[in-house]
């Protein structure tokens, strides 16, 4: 009996301890793989009247961006967490992130000659249009504590962050798509052509 008890065991070691145990975890703000050398770039601007990722989709608040374009580092989306998770700690919530830091941003030192090569590897990146929405927050939390959570969270980062709630106006832009905005909107008269305008033909047949 006693070696029987002893093979159970063995089994049971086997399954509860397996030999990746120590593979470190995987950080969402790092991709998989090496970083590719890549040009600064700058963030996208919906010029064709998008307003995608400008609304609450998955949580119950959001925090988005208010003043202007901006390049943000992983290091600064962490700081910001864990300011949320700091203000929450022991209440009933799911932190949701809309952005990811997929651009490498590669560095010199100072005093460096010109050429020579991009540099090396410094920090991971991302590009956040105007308007765009980088945390939600869903889960039984007051809606005052979560402003305030979002607050501390703006204040880690650079740029102007706003509040906004579940079923807020989208945004197109800067412009927020408000009932009226939209009504002016269609009232100004644009020509819409059923093709392209060419030199043979600089008027073509306008659609209704």
């Amino acid at each position: 009996m006693a070696s029987l008890e002893y093979v159970v065991v063995m089994e049971i070691r086997q399954v509860t301890w397996p030999e990746e145990v120590g593979a470190p975890a995987l950080d969402w703000l790092r991709p998989k793989g090496d970083p590719k050398p890549a040009q600064k770039g700058r963030p996208r601007v919906p010029t064709g009247g998008s307003v995608r990722g400008t609304t609450v989709e998955w949580g119950d608040y959001g925090m988005r961006l208010k003043d202007h374009h901006r390049r943000l580092s992983a290091m600064h989306l962490k700081n910001a967490e864990e300011a949320i998770k700091k203000k929450l700690r022991g209440m009933k919530y799911k932190l949701y992130m809309r952005v990811a830091c997929n651009i490498p941003v590669y560095t010199k030192g100072n005093e460096v000659r010109m050429g020579t090569g991009k540099g090396s590897h410094d920090f991971w990146a991302t590009r956040v249009a105007v308007s765009k929405i980088i945390f939600e927050l869903k889960g039984e939390v007051h809606e005052q504590i979560v402003k305030e959570a979002f607050r501390l969270a703006g204040d880690k980062m650079p740029g102007i962050y706003e509040f906004v709630r579940k079923g807020d106006y989208p945004v197109m832009g800067v412009t927020k798509m408000t009932p009226e905005a939209v009504e002016k909107m269609n009232a100004r008269k644009f020509k819409f052509y059923n093709v392209k305008p060419t030199p043979e033909n600089p008027m073509p047949e306008i659609l209704p």
